[in-house]
């Protein structure tokens, strides 16, 4: 593997652990504040808040990944 591959999978493994993390706390945090509200819907009664916190940490990983792909295409058409 040469160098500049070596740092793109870095820059992606890195860009997506990171949207794991956001994501997870960011859904975490919406369901926490879902069944703390002063008027709990019926929605919010029948999610599952670990199975709503891996979809946030999904959906973080993806745009994690894409977020990396992108940036390293675009300094890519820069040089």
């Amino acid at each position: 593997m040469d160098r500049k591959t070596k740092r793109l999978l870095l820059l992606v493994a890195s860009c997506s652990a990171a949207g794991v993390i956001l994501g997870g706390t960011a859904s975490w945090a919406q369901s926490n504040h879902c069944l703390q509200a002063k008027t709990v819907t019926d929605e919010c009664l029948t999610q599952d808040p670990v199975f709503k916190t891996l979809q946030g940490m999904s959906s973080g990983l993806i745009a994690g990944a894409g977020a990396a792909i992108g940036a390293a295409w675009q300094l890519k058409r820069e040089d």
